[in-house]
């Protein structure tokens, strides 16, 4: 494939949102429009991106600066380079601003912020039947009314080959005629980079609009003799644009029902794919089974015979054969990731933060969290607890109500809890310390030294008991 240079257009103020903020940082799947088109571009292999900003630059340049300081999607090695249009002029008026910094030595594939779901390999055909010498234009026909998309218009067949784009007529502008074709420009676009700049530089305001078309190109470079064809496609989603908060959610379904059926055509079971969100990346064993209402962000895996109960929330997690997540349980990883160890039981209502590590058939209930710690093999924390920069080891059961004293208001300490240790209910582990191998601690006690293996250990006030007491009685008015 040539060299590619992508210009992407990010500069539209999106007054349909209603919103203060930039259209293309609305999010779909879980990420802003704009990071799709950053990922697919990225993916392509394009030598450089370039991203026209305009309405919201500052947040739009920074959102671009992040993404590429976090690697893109998947650690591809590309660095959007922002340029602003002011004022913003139209389409072709946005193109001219990047068209300095594109070399003339190859070509341009032109993209637009807000619309996300442009496959790889559609960009990767269109740049085909580019070549060095041709326009060629990403197209959709409907067979209904094109709406406020600009009309294709075709001349007459020549040779054996597809008819060739005329030009495109842009709605406000199209006569009635030009409004019944059904074809449409998506507004994606592969140019030879010379020919371009020369074509862009032709462009005029002589419309209904007063704007600097894009669009344009087409008639010129029809005028100059340079073939115009267009990649037809019959998938409205892959080009589908967002103006407003109708069209976001709109897409977001299809997205969800798109990504539920891959799954299921996997071999997943989904007790609804209606009710299924998919916000990251998720990669399932056999015979998965994941109920109704779940969220799945970031990167997460779930191994063979996982179930996944209703209503759970699971992100940047590997969660291994066998393990069962109850219902209503919310897996945050973080950066640091989570694991869940085959055949565990997780919730319901539970909560698993970065860091959190746990072994085999480890049990944890509802009302539990852990973070930054591993539980090994067999070891249970049932019911409302807190486990936090702790190592448990195996078979340890760790009592209801009881916490892990981890913070002294500067800095984190540890807590060790060796094999086979039963702590009781209510109890408070001041950390740093160590609670030795087969020992135990008495509900209610609070633990501030490391204790002896088999010992118990009980630190709290002694029970006094008052015959006869009088409760205190509220004096009437």
């Amino acid at each position: 494939m040539s060299a590619v240079d992508v210009v992407i257009m990010a500069a539209g103020k999106g007054t349909r949102m209603k919103s203060r903020i930039p259209k293309v940082l609305h999010r779909l799947a879980g990420r802003p429009l704009l990071a799709h088109v950053l990922d697919s571009a990225a993916a392509l292999g394009a030598r450089s991106a370039i991203v026209v900003t305009g309405h919201g630059a500052p947040e739009v340049e920074a959102f671009c600066a992040d993404w590429a300081s976090a690697g893109g999607r998947n650690g591809t090695a590309i660095t959007p380079q922002p340029v602003r249009q002011e004022p913003q002029l139209g389409t072709g008026h946005a193109v001219q601003q990047a068209a300095p910094l594109l070399p003339d030595d190859d070509l341009t594939l032109i993209l637009n912020g807000d619309v996300p779901l442009v496959p790889t390999e559609t960009m990767r055909r269109l740049i085909a039947l580019c070549g060095k010498d041709q326009i060629a234009l990403l197209t959709v026909d409907t067979g209904d009314d094109a709406g406020a998309y600009g009309r294709i218009v075709r001349g007459a067949a020549e040779g054996d080959g597809d008819i060739p784009v005329r030009a495109i007529v842009e709605a406000k502008d199209a006569t009635a005629d030009q409004r019944a074709v059904t074809e449409w420009y998506s507004g994606v676009m592969a140019a030879p980079t010379r020919l371009l700049k020369k074509y862009l530089a032709l462009l005029t305001d002589d419309n209904a609009q007063k704007e600097f078309y894009l669009t344009d190109v087409v008639k010129h470079a029809v005028a100059d003799g340079t073939p115009v064809l267009a990649l037809q496609i019959d998938d409205e989603v892959e080009v589908a644009g967002v103006n407003s908060p109708v069209q976001l959610a709109e897409l977001e379904r299809e997205v969800q029902q798109r990504a539920a059926r891959r799954l299921m055509e996997a071999g997943v079971r989904l007790a609804d794919p209606a009710r299924f969100d998919l916000r990251g990346e998720l990669d399932c064993g056999q015979d998965v089974e994941i109920d109704v209402g779940c969220i799945f962000e970031g990167a997460v895996t779930l191994g063979d015979n996982v179930r996944i109960g209703a209503h759970c929330v699971i992100a940047n997690a590997k969660i291994a054969a066998g393990a069962v997540i109850h219902p209503f349980t919310h897996i945050d990883g973080g950066a640091q990731g989570v694991v869940v160890g085959p055949g565990a039981l997780v919730g319901p209502y539970a909560r698993l933060r970065p860091g959190a590590e746990l072994g085999a058939e480890v049990h944890i209930g509802n009302f539990v969290e852990v973070k930054n710690s591993t539980l090994a093999a067999g070891a249970k924390a049932n019911h409302l607890a807190y486990l936090g920069d702790a190592t448990v080891g195996e078979r340890v059961n760790y009592g209801a109500g009881s916490i892990t004293a981890n913070y002294d208001g500067a800095h984190k300490h540890r807590t060790v809890i060796e094999a086979d240790v039963h702590v009781g209910s209510n109890c408070v582990l001041v950390a740093p310390l160590t609670l030795g191998a087969g020992g135990t601690v008495g509900g209610g006690s609070t633990i501030t030294k490391s204790t002896p293996p088999g010992a118990l250990s009980v630190a709290r006030g002694k029970q006094i008991s008052v015959a006869d007491w009088q409760r205190p009685v509220k004096q009437k008015k």
